[in-house]
């Protein structure tokens, strides 16, 4: 990453500008940030895979648990960093990162020591993270632990990604566009799901539990399970249904692509490759000042249209969309915000201060329903897919003659499929952050 210690110079000004305005907004002169704890499995003595609160990764990517940031207005980060004397894990010297000027940097043994570091004297300074106990038990009142005035507009400030953002979530894609096409490389030669899954991991460079989620690998009719992590050995594939992101620095890509055999339905490769245009069409159409849910809509008027085309549907565009005959082969949202979270927060939120904006009647399961706005980054996946469970109640319904059932029947073994790109929002349009790795 080009400029990285200058980018993330400017991200950090960005950061300590935004929380002075919300700081001033709700009363507070400082904020505790916790990089967070581990989390045990129940009846276990294992821990689950740890992963920094996102507030905490929002401000600089160390790993690891216990470690407080201290932000006061006007002041020099304070960062309080957790490194227990301990021979069962690899303890690594902090060195020198790339991000380590921008904070006023303490080291400790433990977690009560981290918090005698930071001295409050008697100021309201609030507290985010998951460990309320050791807050209290340093003083922190109920009202000053996470409180969600604070919280909603630390969400509200993670839908505008810095130049610096950018850059991590353009190498996030970049490294798991180079691992999807190892992937479809290894289902070219006849890989059943588990090695297309493996071939992804070892192009990626990192452990499975760094991805930025687990990777859904379908091959034929398992691509009608819009979350389907189960990863079947020894079974070759007619289509490839592959959904798998990685993570740079804390960030995350999300990308899926579906693939096709040479022997596989050729009305059903047809029809990946509609949805692969229509996938461009709306990506194109993303600009400030469009409301997401409208390019919802219009995700549904164009599948009408595609499978009015391939014969699917009898009937295509605005009404097949208004009759509904759209949903059972689109049933999700078309994208959700992306960052330090693949499904990133703010989504649903109706104004800086908080609220709600719930998603429309006809898309439920819409996961972005704000105005689009420079700066955003999203995705914009629209999927068709053969699910039985939602295709039932058409087939004997007032509407059942708008589908052609028996050509339904023969693509349902294939699935579905999905196209899904990484797009970041500019002031006269959008930058596809997928498509130059893809």
């Amino acid at each position: 990453m080009e400029n990285q210690v200058e980018l993330f110079a400017q991200h950090i000004q960005v950061r300590r500008q935004r929380l002075e305005q919300a700081l001033d907004e709700t009363g507070f002169e400082g904020l505790v940030i916790s990089s967070g704890t581990p989390m045990r499995y129940y009846a276990d003595d294992m821990d689950a895979s740890f992963r920094s609160t996102p507030h905490f990764a929002h401000w600089l990517p160390l790993s690891g648990p216990h470690h407080l940031l201290y932000l006061r207005r006007g002041q020099r980060p304070q960062l309080v960093r957790v490194a227990p004397e301990d021979y069962w894990y690899e303890q690594a010297p902090l060195g020198e990162p790339f991000w380590a000027g921008e904070f006023e940097i303490h080291e400790v043994s433990g977690e009560k020591q981290a918090f005698d570091v930071v001295k409050r004297k008697g100021k309201s300074v609030a507290f985010v993270g998951d460990a309320p106990r050791l807050a209290r038990e340093d003083g922190f009142l109920d009202s000053e632990i996470n409180p969600p005035n604070l919280l909603a507009r630390m969400d509200w400030d993670r839908s505008f990604k810095t130049p610096y953002e950018v850059a991590c979530l353009g190498e996030a894609s970049a490294v798991a566009g180079r691992a999807h096409r190892v992937a479809r490389e290894a289902f070219a030669r006849g890989a059943d799901e588990l090695e297309i899954h493996h071939a992804f991991v070892g192009a990626a460079h990192c452990p499975e539990d760094q991805l930025a989620y687990p990777s859904i690998v379908c091959l034929d009719e398992k691509g009608a399970i819009l979350h389907y992590t189960g990863k079947r050995r020894g079974v070759r594939g007619r289509v490839l249904l592959i959904d798998a992101g990685t993570r740079h620095l804390g960030y995350c890509s999300d990308i899926t692509r579906t693939w096709c055999a040479s022997d596989a339905d050729a009305t059903f490769r047809e029809l990946v490759s509609g949805l692969d245009d229509l996938q461009r069409v709306l990506c194109t159409l993303v600009r400030p000042g469009l409301a997401y849910p409208e390019l919802q809509r219009q995700a549904h008027v164009r599948i009408g249209d595609l499978l009015l085309a391939l014969g699917v549907l009898r009937l295509g565009g605005e009404e097949a969309f208004e009759r509904g005959l759209t949903a059972p082969f689109f049933p999700h949202g078309l994208g959700h915000f992306l960052g330090l979270q693949v499904h990133d927060v703010s989504g649903h939120q109706e104004a800086r201060g908080g609220g709600r904006l719930a998603p429309p009647s006809h898309s439920p399961f819409l996961r972005t329903t704000r105005t689009i706005e420079a700066g955003m980054v999203f995705t914009i996946e629209p999927g068709i897919y053969f699910i039985e469970m939602l295709l039932r109640e058409k087939r004997s319904g007032a509407d059942a003659n708008m589908f052609d059932w028996a050509l339904i029947d023969r693509l349902a073994p294939f699935g579905g499929a999905r196209i899904e790109d990484n797009v970041l929002v500019t002031h006269d349009g959008h930058r596809n952050l997928t498509r130059p790795h893809i």
